[in-house]
């Protein structure tokens, strides 16, 4: 899997919505944004828990679970995988320490 699965994943939920929102919950919740954020932080919390317990397999659907969110969630502000990478790229030289300082 690379940026390319991340970017098909994105374009296929995209299509979705469109999709009436009963009978797509992609759909349901990028019409529903405070659904979108309980779910993201529901995701997030289940999956610290998992991080704690260190229950890989957890992790494994925990993270699916929250990527899946976080996607709807890029479709629903119209924020492309692409400007994602942009950041990331833009960080990639600078120590995380050195990154989170330049934002306080």
């Amino acid at each position: 899997m690379n940026d390319q699965f991340i970017k098909e994943m994105f374009d296929n939920l995209k299509k979705r919505k469109s999709i009436n929102k009963n009978k797509s919950y992609t759909a349901y919740l990028i019409n529903n944004p405070e659904l979108l954020a309980k779910k993201i932080g529901e995701e997030s919390s289940e999956l610290i828990i998992d991080l704690i317990k260190k229950d890989k397999k957890g992790i494994v659907n925990e993270s699916a679970d929250l990527m899946y969110h976080l996607i709807v969630l890029w479709i629903s502000v119209g924020v492309d995988p692409q400007d994602i990478w942009k950041e990331l790229s833009n960080r990639r030289l600078k120590s995380g320490f050195e990154e989170k300082n330049s934002r306080c």
